[in-house]
Order: structure tokens, then sequence, then C-alpha cells
């Protein structure tokens, strides 16, 4: 048997799991009616702001796949696997917000039973987007396998696929985060600084928009992330496939032929997929549960599936005959994701010292606060940038540069319930509001409280393992790169000027990138803080309770302003690595993608990490430290997490995007730059 058909059974397997778990999250009961008014707007809302976001793309897809279908060298063949790309990552996107968005008010409603009823619902709904992400992935890189493998041009058609994803990705996560941290960042300037209201008030006309935000953007945007990070990785192992063929370094073929080259990685996601899915079903708890209880079920789960995923990559380099040096690599990459993941809940968590100390830093005001958060985040960069360096050393030593590559499909193999975990958190966080909106007991938001606590750990660990997959996935697609353009390691030379031009405009590029999505969620935080204060000033009776706020001004002002300050960042991704290209040549762009890479995965573990332990020192201090909520140190550390809001949840996650859009769009390029080369 193909083992390439092992490959489709498992995605086609994770699929039918996502059927079913959509199936019991949907028969749950949403609760009262006006649980399910606040979650029918929500719904209208995320349904919205992503229908006008896909027309944009639509148009974007078009304009792109007629280029690439005239350019010389690339042809109509790439252009299918381009749009087919983009349609799957559009897909799993949708599909998971899809999903989030039924799940909330029945979160809710489990909650008002038990602790672990509201988890069970929330789960399940993450791993509808999980189970989506890594079957749909799966299944369509199978489609482009069987389609094009006996085509001399399949290395060159390929990348298309993982353009696609990639475009999506972009627009999705920037779009989206620019969304979701305006209406947060707006909502807490009005809400909790100037009229000293609760969080999630239904007073607050940002609240819905704010609701809307953690759909568009911390699923349907993480998932378009990690779904590009996904088939990025495998794309960049195919590609790699000559050096698995005989490695000169090693002196030694590592698999048996090309075809197996090409389907190990499609095996070892297949192995995950599996490991995940019985992972999935490892997270249980007992009806009294505590919240360590909850996050021992959650880890119980994910180190399962990769000690399983651990198992399968070693029985599938045994079966196929390849070198033990592959395994190794795999086992590297795993376990890297595993501890960056729990580096960054190190750096985050109220649990560790860090964080600790930033809500100590508070006593003494903001400023105090911001400066020790960003040093924090600064300081978290150490372990995850060793163990990429360990991965990396420790992958080529065993399996030359496509082990480098291979370890990348390892750290991702666990990718369905690591993002099962992460799409958790915003279910649980809108289950939250709707109870506060709802007025329900005290007890049912202790329990959704005590899950969204929960989903901040979940989700700072799943950003954490977001950026270390695409640093390793990135530099994955840089070394396909250099071999698709024929650059040899005696080629690059520190002191030619050509490289060191190359990797000061990469290196730059994050820092514009950044600029950019930062300054875009200010100018709309300030759109939404001057509505929600009209708001409270024209609308009589409203700080009373006694009148209802115009929810929907918020999101259409939202919706509208993230998406047309979306399409700059994303165009400058884009258009970049071709101009240096085409410019400088394919040594200058190698350059560029190397200081890109460093300085993105730089900053973006920095931004992640300053921000999520910004947001956990203000939570700790809401517990009762120091005041509790109303003090001046509660509103210091608000300040610190408006600040870092916009810094995690959207510059930071686009970084990964971006060093990975850059790397391929480089790849797809390579036939261009190999016929033409550079005009300096």
């Amino acid at each position: 048997m193909n083992p390439m058909i092992v490959a489709v059974i498992c995605g086609a397997l994770g699929l039918g799991l996502a059927g079913f778990m959509a199936s019991y999250v949907l028969k749950q009961e949403q609760g009262s009616d006006k649980m399910r008014q606040i979650s029918a707007a929500i719904r209208e809302g995320a349904l919205a702001f992503l229908g006008r976001e896909y027309k944009i793309l639509f148009i974007f897809v078009t304009v792109v796949a007629i280029v690439l279908g005239v350019v010389p060298m690339l042809g109509w063949w790439v252009t299918l696997a381009f749009v087919f790309g983009a349609v799957c990552s559009a897909l799993a996107g949708y599909i998971g917000m899809n999903m989030a968005i039924r799940a909330n008010s029945r979160t809710a409603a489990a909650a008002q039973k038990s602790l672990s009823s509201g988890l069970r619902v929330s789960f399940r709904s993450g791993a509808v987007m999980g189970l989506c992400v890594v079957g749909i992935g799966i299944l369509g890189m199978s489609v482009l396998y069987f389609a094009f493998h006996s085509s001399p041009d399949f290395l060159k058609i390929i990348p298309g696929f993982g353009f696609g994803a990639s475009s999506v990705a972009i627009f999705a996560r920037v779009g989206g985060g620019i969304f979701t941290k305006a209406a947060d960042t707006g909502a807490d300037i009005v809400g909790k600084v100037e009229k000293g209201i609760p969080e999630d008030d239904p007073r607050n006309a940002a609240v819905i928009a704010d609701f809307v935000g953690d759909n568009v953007g911390d699923v349907a945007g993480m998932g378009a992330d990690l779904f590009e990070s996904y088939v990025d990785s495998i794309i960049a192992t195919m590609a790699l496939g000559t050096i698995a063929a005989f490695s000169i370094t090693l002196d030694k073929p590592l698999v048996p032929n090309m075809a197996t080259a090409w389907f190990l990685p499609m095996i070892v996601v297949a192995g995950g997929i599996i490991a995940s899915i019985i992972g999935i079903f490892l997270v249980r708890v007992g009806e009294k549960a505590k919240m360590g209880a909850l996050l021992n079920a959650l880890r119980r789960g994910t180190f399962s599936a990769s000690a399983l995923t651990a198992v399968f990559a070693f029985l599938a380099v045994y079966f196929l005959k390849a070198d033990i040096g592959i395994f190794w690599a795999i086992l590297v990459g795993l376990i890297a994701g595993v501890l960056i993941g729990e580096s960054t809940n190190y750096f985050t968590s109220y649990s560790y010292k860090p964080t600790l100390q930033i809500s100590n830093a508070s006593q003494t005001g903001a400023g105090t606060l911001l400066t020790r958060g960003f040093a924090n985040g600064l300081m978290s960069t150490l372990p995850p940038i060793i163990l990429v360096v360990v991965a990396i050393i420790v992958a080529h030593h065993f399996a030359d540069i496509y082990g480098i590559a291979i370890a990348g499909v390892g750290m991702l193999s666990t990718l369905g319930i690591q993002d099962a975990t992460d799409a958790y958190g915003p279910v649980a966080d809108n289950a939250g509001g709707i109870v506060e909106m709802s007025d329900l007991p005290p007890e049912v938001r202790e329990r959704t409280d005590a899950l969204d606590s929960l989903g901040n750990t979940t989700a700072a660990t799943g950003k954490g393992f977001a950026i270390g997959a695409a640093g390793l996935t990135a530099l994955a697609l840089l070394l396909a790169y250099t071999q698709a353009v024929g650059i040899k390691f005696a080629d690059i030379s520190l002191l030619d000027p050509h490289v060191i031009s190359g990797i000061l405009l990469g290196v730059m590029l994050p820092a514009i990138f950044c600029a950019m999505t930062l300054n875009a969620v200010g100018k709309t935080s300030f759109s939404i803080v001057n509505e929600v204060r009209r708001q409270f000033r024209e609308i009589k009776g409203l700080m009373e309770g006694k009148a209802r706020p115009e929810y929907g001004k918020c999101v259409d002002i939202c919706t509208r302003d993230a998406l047309k300050q979306m399409i700059a960042p994303g165009i400058l991704t884009i258009v970049s690595p071709i101009i240096v290209g085409l410019i400088l040549g394919p040594l200058a762009l190698g350059g560029f993608l190397m200081g890109a890479v460093g300085c993105g995965f730089i900053l973006a573990i920095t931004f992640a990490n300053a921000g999520g332990s910004w947001d956990n020192a203000k939570k700790w201090i809401e517990r009762g430290a120091f005041g509790g909520k109303g003090s001046d140190a509660h509103k210091a550390a608000v300040v610190g997490d408006m600040v870092g809001d916009p810094m995690k949840d959207t510059a930071g996650p686009s970084l990964n995007i971006m060093i990975k859009l850059m790397s391929i769009v480089a790849l797809v390029l390579a036939p261009v730059l190999v016929l033409f080369g550079g005009v300096i």
C-alpha cells in the first residue's frame, strides 16, 4: 500500500472526529433568552467581519493568481496550487471560528452545572478547530502529492500551496488582531479607567466588539497562522528531498529514494493526528475539578500526544527504512516545541516569579510596571532561542539540513491538540462575558473566570509554541530557497555587500511591520474610545443601566478600520522579498530572509511574553493583591495590559506569519531569480 494512503486516512479521521465534536457541542443547551441574544450578537458581528474580509481576500487572491499565471517559469499549475492553498486556509479558519461563536453561550450554560462541564464543552469546541486545521492541511497536501508528484515541476508547484495559505493567514491575523485589540483597548480605557465599571459590563458599548474580536483574531487568525506553519513545514521538508536522497555532508543517503523523502513528513504528521486524537480524549476531569486539576488535564493530553507522536515517528522511520538520524531530528523538534511552550508559561503566568514581580512594580505606578514587563519580555527570549539553536545543531548533526526541516515537522506534528487548547481560550473568555452580561449568580462567574484563567495559560503556551514553530519553519523554508536557487555555503560571505545589505534590510522590516500594526490598533482604538464616550455622554440613563448601548456601531467601526488598515502590512510582506530578489539578486535575498527571521523571531517572543505578563499581572491584582480592583496598583496594571494587548495579540503573532510568508514567497520566486537574477 502507498504510504500516502495512510496520510489520507488519518486526515479523514481527524475531520470525522471534528464533526463528532461539533455535533456534541451543538447538542448542548444555549442557556436563557438573554444568553442566546448576546451570543447571537457576537455571532452576527464575527460572521459579518469574516464575510467582508474574505471579499477583500477574494480580490487579492484573484489578482495574485493572474500574475503567477503569466510570470515566466511559474505558470498556471503554480497558480492552481496557490488558489487551493488560499481556499484551504480560509476554510480552516472559517470552520474553527464558526464553531467558537456557537460554543460560547453553551459553555456559559454548562458552567451553571459545574466547572468540568464548562471545560468539556469549551475544549471540544477548540478541538474542532485543531482537528480541522490538521485534517484539511494533510488532505490538501495529499491532493497535491497525488496530482503532481510524478511531474518534474513538483517542487516548483507545491510552494504555491504554502503561498496561498500564508497570504490568507497574514490578512486574517493582522485584520483580526487589529479588530480585537482596538475593541479591547477602547473598552478598557473608557470602562475600567474612566468610568470605573467592571470588565464586560453591559453598559460598555465596546464589549460586544471585544467578544467578536476574540473570535476573529484568536480563533480564525490563530488557526490560519498555524495552518500555514503546518503546511509550510511539510513543503520545506519535501523541497529538501535531494539532501535526504544523498547527504554530501554526512556522505550517505538518509532515505531509500526521493519518494520516501517526500512522503515521510506526511506520515509523521499523520501519526501526530492519531496522537492528538488520543490526547484529546485524555483531557478529562472530575465534577469537582479545581484550577490545578484543569491545567493538569490539559497537560496530560498534550504531553501524552507528544510521547505518542515520538513513538509513531520512530515506527515511520523504521518501516520506511530511513536513517535513524531522521528520527532524532524529529524528536528534538518535538521536545523543543514542548519546552518552548513551558518556558512561555513560566515568563507569563502569575504562578511564577517574573509576572509576580511585575505585579509588585504596579505599586509605584504604570511607568515601573511597563519597564519591568518589557524587560521580562526581552529576558524571555533566552530559552526559546537556545532551544531552537540546540534543535538546529542536533538535527543537522543527525540528518543534515533535511533534518532541520523535519525537526520543524516534528514540532508541529501535535498541532491537532495544541491548537485545540489554544482555541479553547477565546470560547471560555466569551462565556465569562456572557455570564457577566446575563446577571448570572457569582458562583457561575467564578467558574468561567477559572476557565478564562486556564485559557490565558493555554493561550500563552500556544503563542510560544506558534512562535517556535514559525522560527523553525521559516528557517527550513530559507534552506529550501537556497537549494532552489543553487546557493552553496561557499557562496555566502559576510563581507559581500549584497549579503550585508540584505541582512540589514531584513532586520529593518519586522520593525516597520510592527510599527504599522501597532499604529493601526492605536488609530482604531482612538475611534472606539470616542464612540464609547459619546454614547455615555448622549444616551440618557446608560450609566445607570436604564438604557441599552449601541453595540453595533463599535463592531462596525472595528470592522471598517481593521479591514482598511490590514492591507498595507500584508502587501509590504509579500512585495518586499520580490523587490529585494529582483533588484539585489538571490544572494541578497538570502541575507534578507536571515535578517528578517532573526529579528522577527526576537520581536515576536518579546512582544508576546511582555504582553502576556502584563495581562496576568493585572489578573493577579484583580484576585486581591495590592488592594485589588479599583486600587492605584490596579489602574497601573490596566495601563500595562492596554499597552501589552496589541503587542501580544496583533504585532507579535503577525510576525510569525510575516517571516514565513516572506520565505515562501522567496521559494516560489526561486525559478524566476535563477532565470533573471538581480538588476544590481
